[in-house]
């Protein structure tokens, strides 16, 4: 890895932990929420479903971490004539971290930009979901960027506490 990547790295850490520093007066990190078998992590939110969606985004902006896409998929699916659950798909990213992945495998890219998904339950229950980065390390058998997957699951928890219900 770079010296500028290093450096990119060691900067959004530093974005990341600041609110924590502040808010606990140490580097304490927030307990990251743990996958299941299938690797998917799934957070309850606190919050609204559109109340969720602009807090993501929020933060996400707030990091310097670049939003690709939001795909409003209950919109897209009225569109055809099929009624959803309200549900949007954000696609963000920091090049400079993700695109290391795909240096190591380029399958990687399946995963990369991350992905999270806001969806609300039949009972009213608004879930963020994502997936794991040790669990994508895995399963795209990448085992020399512990540190970059490392980082990136302490960035996409830090994003899931800002509307998490267990906070």
């Amino acid at each position: 890895m770079s010296k500028r990547c290093y450096a990119l790295c060691a900067a959004l850490l530093i974005a990341v932990q600041l609110p924590l520093i502040a808010a606990t007066g140490s580097l304490a990190e927030p307990a990251a929420p743990r996958a299941g078998e299938d690797g998917i992590v799934k957070v309850a939110s606190a919050h609204a479903f559109a109340e969720t969606v602009e807090r993501l985004r929020s933060d996400i902006a707030a990091k310097g971490i670049l939003m690709f896409a939001v795909l409003d998929q209950r919109q897209l699916g009225a569109a055809a004539g099929v009624d959803l659950n309200p549900s949007t798909l954000l696609l963000f990213g920091n090049p400079a971290l993700g695109t290391q992945f795909l240096t190591s495998n380029p399958l990687a890219g399946l995963d990369w930009p991350v992905r999270v998904l806001v969806h609300q339950d039949a009972g009213g229950q608004v879930w963020l979901s994502y997936t794991d980065f040790a669990w994508i390390a895995r399963r795209h058998r990448i085992g020399d960027r512990a540190a970059a997957f490392a980082m990136a699951n302490q960035v996409i928890a830090s994003i899931a506490d800002s509307v998490s219900a267990q906070h």
